[in-house]
């Protein structure tokens, strides 16, 4: 894992700030993914989202999956950044970068990640609509949707 990177972090996330991370010159492919702020959820207005996370343990999970990566494709870095605190509509709560030998390879792996990432790493949303606000738990686009109006 030596040189991965796995954080909780506070400030905003520029969309290259992995590549570099992640860059070998033994890799033909590079792939990422952003997370991004949008402005409605399930037909709601969203003003904006707060992100909290528990974050020694979000980061060991996240290390999780990257470790799982690695052990399921060929694969030579794997880096992952979340956001924390109030995201604006279009800002990126979360990234993540896989680099590997062959392009198969680097977005099968980096599909894999974010959808683990979504499902077990201890982080939670408070979407704030211009109607009310929640905390949601689980993918808000999945056909079941649990939230505890605040």
């Amino acid at each position: 894992m030596d040189g991965d990177i796995y954080r909780i972090v506070k400030e905003p996330i520029a969309p290259d700030a992995l590549h570099e991370v992640v860059l070998r010159d033994s890799n033909g492919a590079i792939a990422s993914f952003a997370g991004v702020v949008r402005n409605n959820t399930l037909g709601r207005q969203t003003q904006y989202l707060v992100y909290d996370a528990y974050r020694e343990m979000a980061e060991g999970k996240m290390r999780e999956i990257g470790v799982e990566v690695k052990g399921r494709w060929e694969v030579d870095k794997v880096a992952m950044l979340h956001r924390v605190g109030r995201l604006e509509i279009g800002e990126i709560s979360v990234l993540i970068a896989v680099s590997a030998p062959h392009r198969e390879a680097a977005l099968e792996a980096c599909r894999y990640a974010i959808n683990r990432l979504k499902k077990t790493v201890p982080i939670w949303k408070k979407e704030v609509w211009t109607d009310g606000e929640a905390w949601i738990e689980g993918d808000p686009s999945a056909p079941r949707q649990t939230t505890r109006e605040a």
